[in-house]
């Protein structure tokens, strides 16, 4: 069995504000930092994980430093493909700068805005390359929330439907024999 624990990163100053990060390289924020020291302790107290990867972008990058120096791993390597969803113009906006730009229906334009299958199969690129590299392992990822959620729709499709994931949740997915099965969604008991 090899056993994938998603993380999303702390939260940042954009994520307060209530606007799309998408690429923007945003860091995290001083309570996003205490969020990842938080998952890093409670990752210490579960048990032994074997490599930590994290998306190439700095608030992701900072929480998995954060989380490895508690569970003592360093970054084995930042891989683009678990970024989060390219957010195309609308990066950098609130819904509310959203509707006075574009107007109600701005989901219906072409704003340059990537995919959720594209995502989707990014992120099932990914964990399956994982599970090839590293068969038989824990391994840790910290990641983004669209990533991580696109990646369970689809990855598990009758299980979620609809996927919200906050940040410094813990969610494990199990690869047995070829098979997926997610034992923890959204976790986030190491925040109370």
């Amino acid at each position: 069995m090899t056993t994938i624990g998603l993380i999303r990163h702390g939260i940042t100053e954009w994520n307060n504000l209530g606007k799309a990060q998408g690429t923007s390289d945003i860091p995290l924020n001083e309570l996003g930092r205490k969020q990842a020291t938080n998952i890093g302790a409670r990752l210490r107290e579960e048990g032994k994980w074997d490599v930590i990867i994290s998306s190439d972008l700095t608030r992701a990058i900072e929480s998995a430093q954060i989380i490895g120096s508690k569970v003592n791993l360093s970054i084995s390597h930042y891989d683009k493909r678990i970024r989060e969803i390219d957010c195309g113009e609308i990066e950098g906006t609130t819904e509310e700068d959203r509707l006075e730009k574009w107007g109600s229906n701005w989901r219906d334009l072409d704003l340059g805005m990537e995919s959720f299958e594209e995502v989707g199969k990014r992120g099932i690129e990914f964990v399956n390359d994982m599970v090839h590299t590293y068969k038989g392992k824990r391994i840790l990822i910290v990641s983004h929330g669209a990533l991580i959620g696109l990646t369970l729709q689809q990855l598990l499709p009758s299980r979620f439907k609809k996927t919200y994931i906050e940040n410094t949740a813990f969610t494990i997915l199990e690869n047995i024999s070829g098979d997926w099965d997610c034992s923890l969604y959204n976790c986030t008991k190491h925040l109370m």
